[in-house]
């Protein structure tokens, strides 16, 4: 669309050399490396990760390197990507009960079975600039503190022990088992069950995660939840092989996975108990896990008979406008040349206010005797 500027395709191109030049910075300092995005921003990483769609640690360090440190254009970058790639199968669905923890906490009991455990987190610094990662650190010359206590292999979550009381709504698996609906091979529709809104949540924005999940939080949504478990650890996926005739690992992934329990219920002769909203996401992302916990919970007010008149519990505003890409692409496309459209308002414009001016006002008439002679 930008044919029309001046330079044509010669200027365009150009752009792609001065975009280059900008991207890889001062020559003099060496090149970053995608091992070290990887290895050192694993954060932005998991990042670009959830929200394209795709588990690729190697990828989504080329899509933020090629997008400068974006991660809106390295995400689209990643999803745009994951469009090409032949889908061969699903994986069953993981038991994050089996999770190799590297964190583990809750904020609802402060003695759980298998401990917290704390891992790496930045909850517990003062948030102070540290100034001697300005200058190269040396290698670690001790080893990390081991666990007082090997972490089991297999870690019950809060919400089963609750369960094992009837204390917070039964997580069920409907009858018949059907296949979920995939968000990635058909459009979202609505009224939108929950396996359609939590892929939704899976992959949108964490920012507007983040601003939903908080709006309840401040009263609208009426919402105040606790965090029964946030855990964060790696995990084996399998796939059933029709051949073998049963199931083999074909990889591991890293999760975060967050149950916030809110709130009582008993409509229709039930018991009150808790009622659940849960977050998942690819790699270390404990407040995308929290905030699509938050958001997952406000969406249900609805189905649990509660008032949904705050933004966050509307189906339709919360899903229709959590995906970066679409959102990003709406915004942006603002730059592309609209000489048209604005000619024609322009000139609309303009004949809305000659039509609004007064007309001048005409001479007075005046007698014949009036007028002067020559």
């Amino acid at each position: 669309m930008y044919v029309a500027v001046k330079g044509g395709e010669r200027a365009i191109l150009n752009s792609y050399r001065v975009l280059d030049e900008f991207r890889r910075g001062d020559r003099a300092v060496p090149e970053l490396t995608l091992e070290q995005i990887r290895g050192q921003m694993p954060l932005a990483v998991a990042r670009v990760m959830a929200e394209g769609s795709l588990y690729d640690p190697e990828l989504a360090a080329l899509a933020l390197k090629q997008a400068a440190g974006d991660t809106l254009e390295a995400v689209f970058l990643l999803r745009a990507y994951r469009t090409t790639l032949t889908r061969l199968g699903a994986t069953l669905p993981i038991d994050t009960g089996r999770m190799r923890l590297r964190r583990r906490i809750s904020s609802t009991f402060k003695d759980v079975p298998g401990g917290q455990l704390l891992g790496p987190t930045y909850d517990y610094t003062q948030r102070l600039l540290d100034f001697s990662l300005a200058e190269p650190q040396q290698d670690r010359a001790e080893p990390l503190p081991e666990a007082v206590e090997p972490v089991p292999a297999r870690m019950p979550r809060v919400t089963d022990l609750l369960q094992q009381d009837d204390l917070v709504e039964a997580d069920t698996i409907p009858p018949g088992d059907p296949d979920p609906f995939d968000l990635t091979r058909q459009p979202l529709g609505f009224p939108a069950d929950r396996p359609a809104r939590l892929q939704n949540l899976a992959r949108a924005d964490e920012g507007f995660l983040l601003s939903m999940g908080y709006s309840t939080q401040r009263g609208y949504g009426n919402n105040h939840p606790f965090a029964a478990e946030l855990r964060f650890g790696t995990i084996e996926v399998e796939m059933h092989v029709e051949e073998l005739g049963f199931a083999v690992a074909v990889g591991e992934i890293e999760v975060t996975e967050c149950q916030m329990i809110s709130q009582f219920t008993g409509q229709g002769g039930e018991k009150p108990r808790f009622t659940r909203g849960y977050g998942l996401s690819f790699g270390y992302a404990e407040r995308k896990a929290m905030s699509m916990a938050l958001v997952d919970r406000a969406l249900r007010a609805g189905e649990l008979g509660e008032a949904a008149a705050a933004p966050a519990n509307d189906p339709e505003f919360v899903l229709y406008h959590s995906d970066n890409v679409e959102a990003s692409g709406f915004v942006q496309h603002l730059k592309l040349p609209h000489y048209v459209d604005f000619q024609a308002n322009l000139e609309l414009l303009r004949r809305l206010r000659g039509e609004a001016e007064p007309a001048p006002a005409a001479a007075p008439a005046r007698d014949i005797d009036e007028v002067p002679a020559s």
